[in-house]
């Protein structure tokens, strides 16, 4: 968690330079593109007066041999992927903040859910891992807060069991708004139902198998629809939250809101970014399930940023501006890039681009047909490419969707690909940014008035209640009220038998300025590089560095100073091994001009892994600022627990714990590759650590790396403490919601195989915890932000989990969004309360920010380690910083 700019005191900001390389969060997106205008004129058409193409492209492309590559069927394009219809949406019930598997090809919003069958697939049900022991998940600690959350009520009066029937068609039809229509027209047939393209549900029992014959309007081809009878469902069984999740789906489809890759938005309300090419679309997030007492649907306010730029659009751009690197320029900017494509309202990842390609080549239908991706799109879409030398996009299907029938390989048409999301140089803009925050960040009365009015829209529309009373269901026209407690502000403990209180924002900033460290590290030896025209200024500036290092008991002696004659990577990192050859500092300071991104990586790499010492990488501009005394200060925070300091603890218990932080960040150059972090504490302040990171490419790799390194930690605690810590604390980020069911039968089971060897039969008191910051949950207090230490365990909470939120921040801008911690294992036998507070607690121990982050610290430090390997050294890091916070 980092600050926004400026010089607000410790902890505020981004003063100390580049080394806190995470960004200030974007406003919500995931940058999906507005549909396609007619397609524009452009210089890889062939239309009189073009410019000609770069590449004269070949206008047929040879069949592969199959040990040569996928074969022509492997290569279809994206709507010709499905071998089986895929369900429509899955289990929409899916938990909160899950991003849900977007389908490669056909049906609009195809997500992948839980208890469902897809294609030849089972989609495994929601595992319960509320420990049997567990008498009560609520705590008492704290004083009582009324609360309202983002939930309405689903009023059902159903005292009848639904049937489940999947529905074929022959031909196939991918389009699920065609396929709709199509079993629209046998309705007096079939009575009330609810379709989601692949499942159809009935209150009433229709026979085990039917057929009907439809005419497809676009072409006048006879289709027939076959209807067989999978079963009928109770209450309680996963399919049955799936059908209400398909009624409220297709009641937004009645407000005339439009679906986008898997989420509806409201076109009509949409605002223009007119400079920047884009669009902002309001739109709603809606999930159905069983909470504690009662079903409840969630819904929230989100916002879509819509490029109105094709992929064509980014290939002319590459031509024009560099005619002769033009193909690596496009392939930098669209590998790695989700495209939406218009026609079917479905996303895709780019992984590579086929120069050798065009829409002109050729690929074989499923009935053998060789038919060039041309006459495919005009024949099954009424398309007419306008583009015949553009090469053709390859996106590769993920392994899940292989294991369905769906081909290795799709092919896509550039100028039929909308761009999505925002490139980094758009959130660099400090205007556009603003700009979108105008609009995205909601307070919390006006998030409130939106929903209510989103609800009164749903409950007053006649075609929507209509349709809810076919079914006889109701919604709820209040928010729910959900009980909260807000637990006390929490002890900072500095050094010198000092402390000072959080407050009731949770900030101590002021505190840090006139207290010293909780543990203060000493600086002997260090250099400082520098372009000679800064050398000045960058005195000055270590001067004062020196003052405020003082003030926290810290002694930093004057360091070496080495000139350099540019600002190059290759400069820094030559300079840098001279340095290293000549003498052996403790820590290495590096001011930079600006913060390029190439330079920041090689510094990091040089200092990381070539030659490992703690480094400092500082942007000359802060040199000069006239908050220059509240960056030095933050800045020898920085470094002190670099050489091993710690600023501050909290009030903790007296056990020997263990807290233990793992999450992954994904490799940008290779994305089958991820890098998980680890970081452990090792002593009983927690302010030492030690970290490990591997780089893995499946779940089990990831699963034996993290136990053992897990086992070195406790070696290493056993080292500074002469003892092996009594419980163990484990925070997992970065799970998404298919993934529990792995972590919980594979993961805790590999680590707990893993301790018992350690410990014997004395066994060690563990907790395991998946911490999910990314959900759809918000919570007010009246018309604001619930105070920091806030939480909820109860009334929107899983009756299937140990699960608790809490709101560790003091949030004035926007909504608050409180922090999911799902306990999957727990041994270690506190109480509920004992739990929530210890999680609090170590939301206070992020040492780069002198208030409370989202998250626990070790979850903190362990993106900050995976995310900097990932995103700038991608190779693992010397183990001889282990013990040391290198990263901050």
């Amino acid at each position: 968690m980092t600050g926004r700019a400026g010089g607000r005191g410790l902890g505020r900001g981004r003063g100390r330079g580049m080394d806190d390389k995470s960004k200030t969060p974007a406003p919500r997106q995931a940058g999906h593109s507005q549909p396609a205008p007619p397609p524009q004129q452009s210089a890889w058409g062939r239309k009189p007066g073009a410019v000609p193409p770069p590449q004269q492209q070949q206008q047929q492309q040879p069949q592969p041999q199959p040990q040569a590559g996928p074969s022509a069927q492997q290569r279809a394009p994206a709507a010709e992927s499905r071998s089986t219809p895929r369900v429509g949406r899955g289990d929409l019930a899916q938990q909160e903040g899950a991003a849900g598997d977007v389908g490669a090809a056909g049906d609009p919003g195809a997500a992948l859910g839980r208890g469902s069958m897809r294609g030849r697939r089972v989609i495994v049900p929601e595992i319960h891992t509320r420990p049997s022991t567990l008498i009560t998940k609520k705590g008492t600690t704290g004083n009582p807060i009324p609360l309202q959350a983002n939930y309405f009520k689903l009023l059902a009066q159903t005292d009848w069991c639904l049937y489940q029937y999947r529905v074929d068609f022959a031909p196939e039809e991918d389009r699920t708004v065609v396929r709709k229509g199509m079993l629209r027209q046998h309705k007096e047939a079939l009575g009330a139902y609810v379709f989601d393209g692949t499942v159809m549900y009935t209150s009433r029992r229709l026979g085990d198998e039917l057929e009907f014959w439809s005419q497809r309007q676009s072409d006048d081809e006879k289709i027939r629809i076959s209807i067989r009878l999978v079963g009928d469902l109770k209450k309680g069984d996963h399919q049955y939250i799936q059908f209400f999740n398909i009624i409220v789906r297709k009641c937004l489809e009645l407000l005339n809101l439009q679906i986008v890759g898997r989420d509806y938005y409201d076109a009509r309300a949409k605002v223009e970014i007119r400079d920047f090419r884009l669009e902002l679309w309001p739109g709603y997030l809606t999930s159905i399930r069983q909470h504690e007492s009662s079903m409840l649907m969630c819904a929230e306010i989100t916002h879509k940023v819509m490029r109105q730029q094709t992929v064509l659009d980014i290939l002319t751009e590459c031509y024009e501006n560099n005619q002769r690197n033009y193909k690596s320029a496009f392939e930098s900017q669209v590998i790695g890039l989700v495209v939406l494509t218009d026609y079917n309202n479905n996303t895709y990842r780019i992984s590579d681009v086929d120069f050798d390609a065009n829409p002109s080549s050729t690929f074989q239908l499923r009935n053998g047909e060789s038919i060039s991706y041309k006459d495919y799109y005009n024949n099954k879409y009424r398309i007419k490419i306008q583009g015949d030398s553009q090469p053709m996009l390859v996106s590769k299907v993920k392994a899940k969707d292989r294991r369905a029938g769906q081909p290795e390989i799709i092919y896509l048409v550039p100028e039929l690909c909308r761009a999505t999301g925002m490139t980094d140089r758009m959130r660099e803009n400090f205007q556009l940014m603003r700009a979108l925050s105008e609009h995205t960040r909601v307070s919390p009365q006006a998030r409130i008035d939106k929903l209510l009015s989103f609800n009164n829209r749903l409950r007053s529309q006649p075609g929507i209640v209509q349709e809810l009373n076919e079914w006889n269901l109701k919604l709820d026209s209040h928010l729910v009220n959900v009980p909260g407690r807000v637990l006390p502000p929490e002890k900072i403990i500095l050094g010198g038998g000092r402390s000072a209180s959080a407050g009731q924002f949770a900030d101590w900033t002021r505190e840090l300025q006139s207290k010293p460290a909780y543990n203060a590290a000493r600086l002997n030896n260090w250099v400082l590089i520098c372009v000679n025209r800064m050398r000045r200024d960058v005195e000055r500036f270590v001067t004062t560095l020196q003052e405020c290092a003082k003030g926290m008991g810290c002694a930093f002696d004057k360091p070496r100073i080495f000139e350099i004659g540019d600002d190059r990577s290759n400069t820094y990192t030559e300079s840098l091994e001279k340095v290293m050859s000549s003498t052996n500092p403790e820590l290495v300071f590096c001011v930079v001009p600006n913060n390029r991104a190439d330079r920041y990586g090689a510094i990091k790499k040089k200092c990381v892994v070539d030659r490992p010492v703690p480094s400092q990488v500082f942007l000359y501009k802060n040199v000069t600022s006239k908050n220059v005394r509240s960056i030095a200060t933050k800045v020898a925070i920085q470094v002190n627990c670099k050489l091993g300091g710690g600023p501050w603890s909290v009030d903790l218990p007296p056990i020997n714990l263990m807290v233990v932080g793992f999450d992954v960040c994904h490799d940008p150059s290779d994305r089958s590759r991820d890098f998980g972090a680890m970081v452990a504490s090792l002593d009983k302040g927690l302010t030492r650590y030690f970290s490990a990171v591997s780089h893995h490419s499946s779940g089990e790799e990831l699963s034996n790396q993290f136990s053992t390194n897990l086992v070195t930690a406790i070696q290493d605690y056993k080292k500074l403490n002469k003892i092996l810590p009594s419980h163990i604390l484990i925070y997992r980020d970065g799970v998404g919601e298919g993934q529990v069911p792995y972590v919980f039968e594979h993961e805790v089971t590999m680590i707990k195989s893993r301790l018992h060897s350690l410990y014997g039969e004395a066994p060690v008191k563990m907790g395991f915890v998946i911490v999910t910051k990314r959900i759809n949950t918000r919570v007010f207090h009246g018309d604001k932000n619930p105070p920091p230490g806030t939480v909820i365990d109860d009334v929107v909470t899983n009756p299937l989990r140990y699960d608790f939120f809490i709101i560790p921040q003091s949030v004035r801008q926007g909504t608050v969004t409180p922090c999911a911690f799902n306990v999957i294992d727990d041994t270690l036998g506190w109480k509920a309360d004992q739990l929530q507070r210890m999680t609090y607690k170590l939301c206070h121990m992020y040492f780069n920010w002198s208030g409370t982050v989202r998250v626990p610290a070790p979850c903190q430090y362990a993106h900050k380690l995976a995310f900097l390997v990932a995103q700038f050294i991608r190779r693992l890091p010397s183990t001889q910083m282990a013990n040391l916070l290198y990263f901050l």
